[in-house]
């Protein structure tokens, strides 16, 4: 029988993962929050349906399924700390609490390593956050390790018809906050897509960073992209001390998942934002 997976949440990383498991083979399953969403998504090959992981009798809906693997990479939609705790801290609850599947996986965020001197930090360095939002995921994490599930810290998302920098660019409303020297930890989505499924088929449980090879400095980025648009650089400003998930300044390292086997397609930034630039460029290029 084929393994099967059910994808929780089916946007910017958990669309592309559903159409990754679903050629490799499993039975995959996909739930959104929204009816609309799902309406959308009837085209696509794998069954999208639309259930509110934040209400427990919605989850019981899918009780007498059982599943290989469920993973959690639902989007709180920019939400508030009230929004994280209801789509990831009680929806992981409810999921935890009523479906039976083999393996768990839940997405979090490298914005739980709150460093601001930009030290390298990994799975075993202090995750304190300073928001309540951080502080939400922290709390999800515990209760997923807890139940012997795995934790996917993912860096700053991009791809195509996403990547904020570049859009402020293009718009010509980017800024390099003050020298520009605080660090960018970045992720590519097919990189995301494709942690997640490696994730899926690994033994040990617990946490794991997901990133690019390369931290980069917000000047550097800047620098190389705009070489690439032939655009001037953007001016200075003042840093951005309020940022919803706060401001951290710190390099994060992938080696723990990297060892066992993971490498991502867009080894650094260059190679991402030139696939987006130039849709033609190939992944390690």
């Amino acid at each position: 029988m084929p393994r099967s997976v059910l994808i929780v949440g089916c946007g910017f990383v958990g669309r592309p993962l559903a159409r990754n498991f679903l050629e490799a083979g499993w039975q995959t399953h996909a739930i959104t929050g929204s009816e609309l969403t799902a309406k959308q998504l009837r085209a696509e090959p794998f069954q999208v349906r639309s259930l509110d992981i934040r209400e427990i009798d919605a989850v019981r809906q899918l009780a007498r399924e059982s599943f290989d693997v469920v993973i959690h990479c639902a989007s709180s939609r920019h939400g508030t700390a009230s929004a994280y705790e209801a789509i990831f801290f009680e929806g992981t609850r409810n999921i935890l609490a009523t479906l039976n599947c083999g393996r768990f996986i839940f997405t979090s965020s490298t914005s739980v390593y709150a460093q601001t001197d930009g030290r390298w930090v990994d799975e075993n360095s202090e995750a304190e956050p300073e928001r309540e939002t951080g502080r939400v995921l922290r709390r999800t994490e515990d209760l997923v390790v807890s139940t012997g599930g795995t934790v996917a810290r993912l860096a700053g998302l991009y791809g195509p018809g996403r990547c904020v920098p570049l859009q402020k660019l293009l718009e010509g409303n980017a800024i390099i906050e003050g020298d520009g020297s605080r660090l960018m930890n970045l992720l590519h989505q097919s990189d995301a897509a494709a942690a997640l499924q490696f994730l899926a088929g690994l033994e040990p449980a617990g946490i794991f960073n997901v990133a690019d090879n390369l931290p980069v400095t917000q000047a550097d980025w800047y620098w190389y992209v705009c070489d690439i648009l032939d655009k001037p650089l953007p001016p200075n400003g003042s840093p951005d001390l309020n940022r919803k998930r706060g401001w951290t300044n710190k390099r994060v390292s992938n080696r723990k998942l990297r060892r066992l086997g993971w490498k991502p397609l867009y080894a650094t930034f260059k190679q991402g934002v030139r696939s987006l630039v130039n849709p033609s460029t190939e992944a390690g290029k």
